[in-house]
């Protein structure tokens, strides 16, 4: 699921993906329904009737039943730089779990290794 709070400028922008994804081949709306989840976390299913096409209309429509808030630009930008945060402390503790089971190597502690001994290997020379 991705975000329910938009500021009034990226509504605007997603209405005009939308518009290009309307408008755009297969291809075409494969690309624009990528970039509104990477760029907006906008998920079309997260709004839409499922088998119905989803475009501008659809997105005010969204914005007037309350399924789709707009926020001030101040709040929007609290509220990404906080899933940022979690995001990034999510991604930590699985890291260190992936670690701690033996599933992942800690490529920072390999390169720290790797620097050593290419710094040993440089003063014998």
């Amino acid at each position: 699921m991705g975000r329910n709070k938009y500021s009034a400028d990226e509504i605007k922008q997603i209405a005009k993906l939308l518009r290009l994804k309307n408008a755009s081949n297969r291809a075409g709306q494969k690309q624009v329904r990528h970039d509104l989840r990477t760029q907006f976390e906008f998920n079309i299913s997260d709004f839409n009737e499922p088998g119905k096409a989803f475009g501008e209309e659809e997105l005010h429509e969204a914005v007037r039943r309350g399924a789709i808030q707009i926020l001030d630009d101040a709040t929007i930008e609290a509220m990404k730089a906080k899933r940022a945060r979690d995001k990034a402390r999510d991604e930590a503790a699985r890291q260190q779990e992936a670690l701690d089971k033996g599933e992942q190597t800690d490529w920072q502690e390999a390169l720290r290794e790797w620097k050593e001994w290419e710094n040993q290997n440089d003063t014998q020379k």
